[in-house]
């Protein structure tokens, strides 16, 4: 017979889960994200487990499984590793008629847990005879959802508002899930220069794509223009996905966004992204900090140089740290930020690495010195986007590129 599918509304209700194992480490999240009233019954559980009881998310019985433990439960999950001890805890709930799902013997369930997923407010639930091909079909629906690849119009409740979405530092497989389900939904895509814009052709064809980039030193829509965008789009009814490069609250004008949304009362949310500040130098292995070597760095935006006087950045203080500066838009002003640098205490020597085109395949990676970065910057003819990193972490980078040299030899 085919099981009835359902959805259980646990909030408040108790569940009994026995066993404290992988079986059980991976089920009682699930039920806390359902709002359940956990009690865990087990002589030893994973760490994971001992950390929800010792946070105050579950009850922990530290011992073996007793009559009564499953009374007043609306779900009971057996999931030790002895079969006994799952079909005690499976009987006494049959017989006070409660849904028990056994992990060991499905043939024995009750209730059988699908392979679940969510896309967005979209859940997924597959069951079939075979778990690996279960897991294959609950995967690629779930993954169709994120990516827009399956999609259906809302019938209840048209999503409105804006979502102003991170979109990493280029590699359009560096988005996060909720960026790429939310962009999916929209009907309006205000996208900037530096977000992953290969992303934008795998949306509906209906979809506007706005295009807001700015160009250093050449065509740009200005602030103003794109926040009365959001804006009026959104009073219209539609749904508004502001696409940008990196996150959105790091030098990303992100704020400025929801502020304009807000007071026009729009609803708005927002999607943090992976910052470029920290993956660029990632993709080039280079670790913003190390132990030994680095325990602090510094995010600086050089869309002015130092010394003009909208410039807020403490050079000085920079200059006298022995920490990792990473640098953004400094590309051009690479020589006076250098010496800068060099005036208020950083060594000559001090390496610098400069990754323009990060994570994405034009990649490509140039080591120097603080004294010699920007003669040899312009040699190569390094262009925006670039991040500049500087300091002793780069010598990092060195040895494991060496090293993997090595293993790949």
């Amino acid at each position: 017979m085919d099981p009835y599918l359902l959805g259980l509304r646990l909030a408040g209700r108790r569940v009994l889960v026995v066993g404290g194992g992988g079986v059980a480490s991976r089920r009682v999240p699930a039920l806390l994200d359902a709002g359940a009233d956990v009690l865990l019954v087990s002589p030893k559980v994973a760490a994971s487990l001992e950390g929800l009881a010792a946070a105050g998310r579950i009850r922990w019985a530290a011992r073996g499984y007793q009559a009564g433990d499953g009374d007043g439960a609306w779900l009971v999950c057996a999931c030790t590793d002895d079969p006994a001890v799952n079909a005690a805890v499976a009987a006494a709930a049959e017989a006070q008629r409660t849904w028990y799902v056994r992990a060991d013997d499905a043939t024995e369930s009750a209730a059988w847990t699908p392979a679940s997923g969510r896309a967005g407010d979209v859940q997924v639930g597959v069951l079939s005879g075979d778990p690996r091909r279960t897991a294959a079909i609950r995967d690629a629906i779930v993954s169709g959802l994120q990516s827009g690849r399956l999609s259906a119009r809302h019938g209840r409740g048209h999503r409105g508002g804006v979502a102003i979405i991170g979109g990493g530092p280029g590699d359009p497989g560096l988005i996060t899930v909720r960026g790429r389900e939310l962009l999916a939904e929209a009907d309006v895509v205000l996208t900037d220069r530096l977000a992953p814009r290969s992303l934008l052709d795998e949306l509906r064809d209906d979809v506007e794509i706005i295009d807001a980039g700015k160009i250093p030193y050449g065509r740009a829509m200005a602030q103003e223009h794109i926040n009365a965008a959001l804006v009026s789009h959104a009073q219209a009814g539609r749904f508004v996905a502001r696409l940008k490069g990196g996150d959105p609250f790091v030098f990303g004008r992100g704020a400025e966004e929801v502020l304009a949304c807000l007071r026009a009362d729009i609803p708005v949310t927002v999607v943090p992204g992976v910052t470029s500040a920290v993956a660029v130098p990632a993709s080039a292995w280079i670790p913003v900090t190390h132990r030994g070597v680095a325990q602090e760095f510094h995010v600086v935006s050089v869309h002015v140089a130092p010394g003009d006087e909208r410039s807020t950045v403490n050079w000085e203080l920079l200059g006298g740290s022995s920490g990792t500066l990473v640098l953004l838009m400094a590309v051009e002003r690479l020589g006076a930020v250098a010496d800068e640098l060099l005036r208020y205490g950083r060594s000559p020597d001090t390496p610098v690495s400069v990754i323009a085109d990060g994570t994405l395949p034009t990649q490509r990676t140039i080591n120097s010195t603080l004294e010699q970065v920007e003669s040899r910057v312009a040699a190569e003819g390094v262009r925006p986007p670039a991040i500049v990193v500087v300091g002793d972490v780069v010598n990092v980078a060195v040895e494991i590129t060496e090293l993997m040299r090595d293993v790949t030899a």
